[in-house]
């Protein structure tokens, strides 16, 4: 779950980046949308792929990750926010957790029919924007730091994280 802490910090990084032009107001253009969007869904193919056919743990987590980032950034994209080129991976999960929590909720509530409580659907939109951080933290980490045997038990994790975000985010993209 996402801390108050953690909540105010990406407000105030928001605000910061927006003033710096990290991210800024963006009129859409539907190429780039799909762009982003097909980049999300070949990212995570290849995670699959790389997964299905045991191959390299560290593209798996990689990929994945970035099946996360691209849809992230379709969301905010369509929003009407565009991300710049410098600390890109920094911007889009602190402006994923200021524009879309809200949004996120409204849209588990309604796909989840049997909960009714939406503190639990506010939970598991938490959930599902921290995974981005949290894939975003662990690439850095895995693609520099870590051996190989360490890499193998974190690759499920991303394709599932990865799999579950594609879900959700791509369900508010079609609202």
């Amino acid at each position: 779950m996402l801390s108050e802490k953690r909540i105010k910090q990406a407000e105030e990084n928001v605000n910061d980046y927006l003033k710096e032009g990290l991210l800024r107001k963006s009129e859409f253009n539907e190429n780039i949308y799909k762009i982003l969007r097909r980049n999300a869904q070949e990212s995570l193919e290849t995670a699959s792929f790389l997964y299905n056919n045991k191959k390299s743990n560290l593209w798996i987590i990689v990929a994945s990750y970035y099946s996360m980032f691209y849809l992230a950034n379709a969301l905010l994209y369509k929003m009407g926010y565009k991300v710049g080129d410098k600390i890109s991976h920094k911007v889009t999960a602190d402006a994923l957790i200021v524009f879309s929590r809200v949004k996120l909720t409204k849209s588990l509530i309604e796909y989840y029919e049997d909960i009714r409580d939406e503190a639990l659907a506010k939970i598991k939109s938490d959930e599902l924007i921290e995974s981005l951080d949290y894939e975003r933290k662990k690439r850095s980490l895995i693609q520099y730091n870590t051996p190989e045997e360490i890499k193998v038990s974190k690759t499920e994790t991303s394709l599932k994280r990865a799999k579950e975000f594609m879900l959700q985010v791509r369900k508010l993209l079609e609202s």
